[in-house]
């Protein structure tokens, strides 16, 4: 089992766990709006093309706490979607031109209801993705049955592992998550996923481990994929690399190593146009545990709700969806530096 080697923000009652102080913090760096880049290209105000993804929050819990987590997850966070929210996000759906649900936390396997929002989902023919932490398949035997669970409703699992060696990946995630996470990803592929020719993904998250923007996707895949096979006899579908968003506990990180100034003047010098047209907040929204609804997930967690008279699902209205200014702020450069991030990996 990993070894917790910190409490979430929100427990330590730390400053930056207030979504305010962050937002203020953030709008200090006396550089570019961004904004004004946007203006620039004519994309101010950003406008959403048409809606397709629900990325939905199930909670904040998670059985780990790992550095640079823009949730604030752990096992200290309580914050859980009731199964009447559940229901509220399918009618939603039904009502929408949606075709993928994307599932996140937290890790959203510790929601109680996770089972059956996701045969629901199944049963409304969308496409389903789970963010798993891999540890959690491990974690406990009542979710050893989950990669039958995800092959069965034919599930995309989307995880992150930092690195493809273990001192990278716990300095980030925790002592004996590289460990806990090879289990896992064997058990995955036992029953087929990330298999040539069983239609069943597995696909990977590299995000860096400190103050730095991710290199190129398909070089790191290349070695990711040669590095797992040849060391542990791994096998997966596609490595995303996502940028690390100066959002809660990276912000801290940036923060208390004196970093913060350079990393932001790093994503600033490296805005991309055409990685600032396809950003995901353009076909996506996010709903938060409590039924909220939000541009993105880093959005959630700066409490930025949608811009539109129905913020709840209880009001969806998709034509107000699709027609929304989207809210951005200086965080937003993390999805638009380089080749682009966005929770499918590059954009550009």
């Amino acid at each position: 089992m990993s070894v917790l080697t910190h409490k979430s923000l929100s427990a330590q009652n730390h400053e930056l766990s207030e979504s305010q102080k962050q937002l203020n913090l953030i709008d200090k760096t006396g550089l570019t709006r961004f904004q004004d880049q946007l203006n620039g290209i004519d994309l101010y105000p950003l406008k959403p093309t048409l809606l397709d993804t629900f990325q939905i929050n199930l909670g904040k819990m998670c059985n780990q706490v790992c550095n640079h987590c823009h949730v604030d997850a752990g096992p200290d966070r309580k914050e859980i979607m009731t199964k009447e929210t559940m229901q509220l996000c399918l009618d939603a759906i039904a009502k929408s031109n949606c075709t993928t649900v994307d599932l996140t936390g937290g890790a959203p396997e510790m929601n109680p209801n996770f089972e059956w929002f996701a045969e629901e989902l199944s049963k409304m023919g969308k496409k389903i993705i789970v963010r798993c932490n891999l540890t959690i398949i491990v974690a406990n035997k009542k979710y050893h049955g989950l990669p039958e669970f995800y092959k069965k409703h034919n599930i995309e699992v989307i995880s992150s592992l930092p690195c493809y060696t273990e001192g990278n990946t716990d300095a980030q995630r925790g002592d004996g998550v590289f460990n806990d996470s090879i289990k896992a990803l064997h058990m995955l592929n036992a029953v087929g996923y990330g298999k040539e020719g069983t239609g069943l993904t597995l696909n990977l998250v590299y995000n860096p481990v400190g103050a730095s923007l991710p290199g190129d996707q398909m070089g790191l895949e290349r070695d990711y994929k040669r590095e797992l096979k040849e060391n542990f006899d791994i096998e997966f579908n596609n490595l995303f690399t996502i940028t690390n968003l100066p959002i809660s506990r990276f912000l801290q990180y940036l923060v208390a190593s004196e970093k913060y100034d350079e990393y932001m003047e790093k994503l600033v010098n490296a805005f991309n146009p055409s990685a600032a047209a396809g950003v995901m907040c353009r076909n996506t929204i996010s709903i938060g545990w409590d039924g909220y609804i939000y541009d993105c997930d880093f959005n959630q967690m700066l409490e930025l709700k949608v811009a539109v008279k129905g913020q709840h699902l209880s009001t969806f209205n998709e034509e107000e969806i699709n027609k929304r200014n989207i809210i951005v702020n200086q965080h937003c450069y993390g999805c638009t530096a380089g080749a682009g991030s966005s929770c499918g990996g590059t954009i550009v």
